[in-house]
């Protein structure tokens, strides 16, 4: 048994001093952390974890799913989105802040060394998902960005500015003269008590993951990062700070049995889709909203469930490229779980539930209340991320009001008056009580009781008798919660958590009491007040604790758009105080219960292996001074393969000067760990890595190594860096290897190569030729004509590929009658492709046969007619027809025609 910690003097606490203070080094605090120090300010950096490792960003990310790309969507257009999608109760100032500087924080990101998809030409390649506007990025090598950016803390500049502390958890912000001032917290490995006194602080801690249970009664089995246990939300509330939102839950479709995301943002780009039982598309929202979570929970309470994410009908190239998505970026468990089960996304569709509830302001609206700075309502205190309340903000947004925060609070020096002596006393008090009842309850059993309330009282459909239920058995667990013991700093920040889970759960379940409206769908679903209130409901209710200690609310009222949204029109105007919510009294055997105010680090990482050779450890420390070329060039000569490796990686994490050729070099190691880190951290680092004719050389010079991954990489970032020509991919069309011919194939189309790309329409492998098809449309200046053999091609995916780019190089006559006599072709792909095809055709024939497709047996060549409809709107036959697609027994194909009105 360990042996149990003393509790510390208060008095001998550790004091830090800094300009800039960020709490949490995720997404949000580490761009923080970047742009104060760029601006000059001395900034600290506490993770309860390990930064290099910290945040729900650590896992990596799979993708953007609002990059709002210049040519590609408009700021206003998502701006009038976000508002619809959080029905109307939007501060729009802030939103619009994502919407026009997510482009530029892209642009950083990927000088950073963040790589994100784009297509031959170099342009993004955005995806859409929803049935209106392209917002989704994808990004390959998005497991790796938590990398990047620690790359980034750790340069020298940074080095010079930026003070890393890992391991120690703030619980409590402290203020003074009504302003920010610092925090007070402990150090989770060793107990030891710290203060810390700034000129600004940045809560940039998450959302609150840990507060429903999930089905599994696992208590880290949650959907989002679990070591997010609302840690922002409370230290907010202490400190004085608006809270807003908060009864508007994030609730997610996710994999039954497993908590994970169903990743409908993955699937869905590449022809994936949720269906019920009997294979119908049921969704009719246009945004992953709570709308759409009403759908989902009442599709699950039919008799047409279950409900599936279905990928079956995909052909094998398309699974395969979800598949190295969502068993690696996403859960490296994903691959695991499903083969324990039988079940293979050739053959079996993805079962889908409902997560359990949590409170999220970048994926619902539950979250602090901030301006267009990320200022919070005490000055000097900042929020950022998820747990700032700007809807549906996601990654992008996290990261452009981390910048945000960083830039307003670096103009503030480091506070140099006396600090509240007994705001630190009580944040001693919250950290170290559990010490002196080292045998009371442990924390997993208060917790799980805790978050079992949760479930049974708080999450939707919501009733103000169990709401108010929730609140009385939430007073009576804070005596519960005083009382849990612990041994070790690990216990202490445990039982820290469940306080902060205590206190939104208090603030969820009160929140959702005081709105007296159903609003946001299943976010936020009332039974006893079950319709939506815009003449008295659209309002933000903003929650904080007054000067006596109790919860009170205000409705604010929802400012006038600066993007106008017709089914909406907030009008301004004074806000409503509400004081204390009243609870509605329940029948119980006794009297109820006074309505009286109330008052996750991750697992340490394993250190690198425990490497006996001294040049290994040697190398690991060196790794960690940012080192230039010249002391890494030893390692990577280094006899020892396991030693190259480590090099490639180390040269791959600091990129010196000189990296890309040496990098280059490495492609035609001997040894395959050494060839295979070399590719990653190419690829990895393509974005930074300046197109010097060096590395050029080098890379083509890799095209003979018999690893074909090898080949693969060097070609990827010859097209990338603009390195190649189109002789160079020309002759890698001959290659063994069909990876690599597609990537050849890319390659010629980044050259507007067509002639050549022609020339591999015979291909033997038919994922070429597919490649060969889209490849012909995506050409500077796509014809027709060279698609001619692949319209007869005998392979139904060659021929619908090759159908579907003639809506791109322009479908004239000669093309019109073959696209027309595909309609009825036996495979539904083909069919489909042939209806994209006639939406680049003369309506005057396009127009009778797509109409004629809207009775296709398949929802998908229903879908591809609706959507070419569209484009021959004007003619009178096409309005006709979409007419009578709004009544299509597909959610999608009614919802594209229904867009022929709007």
């Amino acid at each position: 048994m360990d042996t149990p910690l003393t509790v510390p003097a208060l008095a001998g606490a550790t004091e830090l001093a800094c300009d800039v203070l960020v709490v949490g080094g995720g997404t949000a605090g580490t761009m923080a952390a970047l742009t104060a120090a760029g601006r000059g300010a001395n900034v600290l950096l506490l993770e309860k974890a390990h930064v290099r490792h910290s945040g729900a960003l650590a896992m990596g990310m799979d993708g953007v799913n609002n990059a709002v790309v210049p040519g590609r969507a408009e700021p206003d257009d998502y701006v009038a989105e976000i508002t619809r999608a959080n029905d109307g109760v939007v501060d729009q100032s802030t939103v619009r802040q994502t919407a026009t500087r997510g482009f530029d924080m892209v642009k950083r990101l990927e000088s950073y060394g963040v790589k994100f998809e784009k297509d031959e030409h170099g342009e993004y390649a955005v995806r859409q998902v929803h049935r209106s506007g392209s917002y989704v990025l994808p990004m390959p090598e998005g497991k790796d960005v938590k990398k990047v950016l620690y790359r980034q803390l750790r340069r020298r500049e940074m080095r010079e500015k930026i003070r890393i502390e890992n391991r120690v958890m703030p619980v409590r912000v402290l203020t003074a003269g009504g302003r920010a001032v610092g925090a007070a917290g402990f150090n989770t490995r060793t107990g030891e008590f710290v203060v810390v006194r700034a000129g600004a602080v940045i809560l940039a801690t998450g959302p609150c993951g840990r507060l429903g249970l999930p089905a599994s009664g696992y208590l880290y089995g949650t959907y989002e990062n679990p070591t997010n246990a609302g840690d922002g939300y409370a230290m907010a509330y202490h400190a004085g700070a608006a809270l807003t939102g908060i009864e508007c839950f994030q609730i997610n479709p996710l994999i039954k049995d497993y908590n994970g995301p169903a990743c409908a943002y993955v699937a869905n780009p590449f022809g994936g889709y949720q269906v019920n039982r009997l294979g119908e598309r049921f969704v009719e929202s246009d945004y992953w909203s709570g709308r759409m979570m009403a759908e989902f929970s009442a599709e699950l309470a039919s008799d047409r469930a279950p409900v599936y994410l279905k990928l079956s009908h995909l052909p094998e190239e398309t699974i395969g490229a979800v598949e190295s998505i969502l068993h690696t970026t996403e859960r490296p468990t994903r691959g695991t779980f499903h083969a324990g089960r039988g079940h293979d996304y050739r053959t079996h569709d993805i079962e889908m539930h409902i997560s359990e509830i949590g409170l999220c302001g970048g994926h619902s609206a539950s979250g602090v209340r901030v301006d267009a700075h990320a200022r919070t309502t005490v000055p000097r205190l900042y929020a950022a991320g998820d747990l700032a309340c700007v809807p549906h903000n996601y990654m992008i947004g996290a990261f452009v009001f981390g910048d945000l925060a960083g830039a307003d609070a670096a103009q503030f020096p480091c506070y140099e008056g006396e600090l509240p002596q007994d705001q630190i006393a009580a944040a001693h008090e919250l950290v170290y009580r559990p010490l002196r009842n080292p045998d009371g309850p442990p924390q997993p059993q208060v917790e799980y009781k805790l978050r079992r309330f949760v479930n049974d009282y708080v999450a939707p459909p919501k009733s103000g008798a169990k709401l108010s239920l929730a609140v009385e058995a939430f007073e009576r667990m804070t005596g519960e919660i005083g009382g849990m013991g612990a041994r070790t700093p690990h216990e202490l920040m445990r039982c820290a958590e469940v306080s902060f889970i205590r206190d939104c759960a208090e603030m969820a379940a009160r929140a959702s009491l005081a709105r007296t409206e159903s609003r946001w769908g299943l976010y936020h679903e009332r039974l006893d007040h079950p319709e939506q209130d815009d003449a008295g409901w659209l309002h933000h209710l903003d929650l904080r604790k007054s000067p006596s200690g109790a919860m009170e609310f205000t409705a604010r009222p929802v400012e006038p758009y600066v993007v106008p949204v017709p089914e909406f029109a907030p009008v301004g105007g004074p806000e409503r105080p509400l004081g204390q919510v009243a609870l509605i009294p329940v029948a119980t055997a006794g009297p109820g219960a006074a309505a009286r105010p109330a008052g996750a680090a991750a697992p340490a990482p394993a250190a690198p292996g425990a490497a006996s050779d001294p040049a290994l450890l040697r190398l690991l420390t060196l790794a960690e001074e940012s080192p230039d070329l010249d002391a890494l060039r030893p390692y990577l000569a280094d006899p020892d393969p396991a030693i190259r490796t480590a090099a490639v990686t180390a040269l791959g994490e600091t990129v010196p000067s000189g990296a890309g050729p040496v990098l280059a070099a490495r492609l035609r190691d001997n040894a395959p760990p050494v060839r295979s880190a070399a590719a990653a951290a190419l690829r990895e680092m393509v974005e930074v890595l300046p197109a010097e004719a060096e590395l050029g050389a080098a890379l083509r010079a890799a095209l003979d190594v018999p690893d074909p991954a090898v080949r693969t990489a060097a070609l990827e970032v010859l097209r990338a860096l603009r390195l190649g020509g189109a002789p160079v991919y020309a002759a890698a069309l001959a290659d063994a290897d069909i990876e690599v011919r597609i990537h050849a194939v890319r390659g010629l189309v980044s050259v507007d190569a067509a002639g050549e790309l022609a020339s591999a329409a015979f291909d033997a492998a038919r994922e070429v030729r597919v490649a060969v098809a889209r490849g012909l449309a995506a050409v500077r200046t796509p014809v027709p004509a060279p698609l001619r053999p692949l319209l007869a091609d005998p392979d139904p995916l060659v021929k619908a590929a090759a159908f579907a780019a003639l809506a791109v190089t322009g479908c004239p006559p000669a093309y019109t009658g073959p696209a027309t006599s595909a309609l009825t072709d036996p495979a539904w792909q083909v069919r489909a492709g042939a209806a994209a095809a006639l939406r680049a055709a003369d309506p005057a024939e396009a127009v009778p046969a797509l109409a004629g497709a809207l009775a296709d047996a398949n929802a998908d060549v229903r879908k591809a007619a609706v959507q070419a409809l569209l484009a021959h709107r004007a003619h009178p036959e096409a309005r006709d027809a979409l007419a009578t697609a709004t009544g299509d027994s597909d959610a999608d194909v009614r919802a594209y025609a229904a867009r022929a009105t709007s």
